[in-house]
């Protein structure tokens, strides 16, 4: 019998043509599919939105962020509209479904994420919209502490395991530039040539790497003071109300004298107290999704007594170049490895007012802050 499923192609039938639409709609298929592809498990295009990375990384840096150097993480909400993160322009809706979720997972990468790293991650305090993780906000830092790493921060000095940490080439901090009473103005001119520009637009107030605060120093009657968030000073034992963990009475932290803190590793079993559960709760609740009643002690965590924690993830600590217009791990506290997106590579466009910055183009992040 003459099965026609099994039947040979007759080569002398002439092939269908496809229509010009058919292959346009195929021809945007395979590019879809392609793109997408490429930006999950390669690289992806990022853009620097706001000046918590200056001078380090500019605003309208133009970069690729490898998933290839920590290893690319798999699609946490897989249904989800290509090229789009969490919303849908325009339409203003959502650009994903959570019909469908898949557990954190990570392929494996060129390497491990390591101590000063230019990191994108997805924000952890991303409550307000309760977005899944691969779709909470993108942010980037400069990842300081790493699994397992002790902390501090002494009058903005930066210290890793109790030893002073790296310093980043273009760090900031917030100045107050003061005219002497004979009188002297900033021109835009001036501005420009030394690279300065108001924090916040705040007049006078400037965020200054040292050699920013060199080249002020230089020009007559000009004075700068040091300040911290808009007149407020911080010391040590001083305690900062927004700052992590937000336990004004257990931490005496801010944002310049903080620490020391540790950073949770994979695998390592601590005590839990009634002094140090601040630190904990967000991580054990939010992150390792389990419950924890603190109403007596030891806690009760999933319903059982836990006077101890074993972590199940690594996390990570993170924190802007420009010191003081930073919203980073001082103010929300550890990133979870399943929050890490991937590290930042080069820059393929820039610009400012000016025009394009033709002198970062085509560089790699690395080159550009050496």
């Amino acid at each position: 019998m003459n099965i026609p499923f099994f039947s040979k192609i007759d080569p002398t039938k002439p092939a269908v043509k496809k229509s010009a639409a058919r292959e346009w709609l195929d021809a945007a298929v395979f590019a879809i599919i392609a793109a997408t592809i490429i930006r999950t498990f390669f690289i992806e295009a990022y853009t620097i939105p706001t000046p918590s990375m200056e001078k380090s990384l500019l605003v309208n840096d133009y970069l690729f962020v490898s998933k290839m150097h920590y290893g690319a993480r798999l699609p946490m909400t897989p249904l989800a509209v290509p090229f789009v993160h969490h919303t849908i322009p325009i339409l203003n809706t959502k650009s994903y479904s959570e019909a469908i979720k898949a557990p954190y997972k990570r392929l494996w990468g060129f390497g491990e994420i390591e101590r000063n790293d230019d990191m994108v991650f997805n924000w952890p305090q991303d409550h307000e919209n309760n977005r899944p993780v691969d779709k909470k906000e993108n942010y980037i830092k400069r990842c300081v502490g790493l699994p397992g790493d002790s902390l501090e921060l002494r009058d903005r000095v930066l210290y890793v395991n109790g030893k002073p940490g790296y310093k980043p080439r273009y760090q900031q901090f917030l100045y107050y530039v003061a005219q002497l009473p004979t009188g002297y103005d900033l021109s835009e001119e001036m501005k420009d040539d030394l690279n300065l520009s108001n924090w916040n637009e705040r007049v006078n107030y400037y965020s200054l790497t040292d050699d920013d605060v060199k080249n002020l120093q230089a020009i007559p009657n000009i004075a700068l003071q040091l300040v911290d968030t808009v007149h407020n000073m911080y010391g040590k034992g001083i305690a900062q109300p927004d700052c992590f963990p937000m336990d004004t009475t257990h931490f005496k932290w801010n944002q310049d004298n903080y620490g020391t803190i540790w950073i949770p590793k994979k695998g390592i079993t601590i005590n839990l107290t009634k002094e140090n559960i601040a630190l904990y709760r967000t991580l054990i609740t939010e992150y390792e999704g389990h419950t924890l009643d603190e109403r007596n002690f030891p806690f009760l965590i999933d319903g059982k007594p836990a006077p101890t924690y074993t972590f199940a993830m690594n996390y990570y600590w993170l924190m802007g170049d420009n010191r003081h217009n930073s919203l980073d791990s001082r103010f929300w506290g550890y990133v979870p490895e399943d929050h890490v997106v991937g590290k930042a590579w080069f820059i393929w466009m820039s610009y400012d007012k000016h025009g394009i910055r033709w002198k970062r183009l085509f560089h790699s992040v690395k080159s550009l802050e050496d």
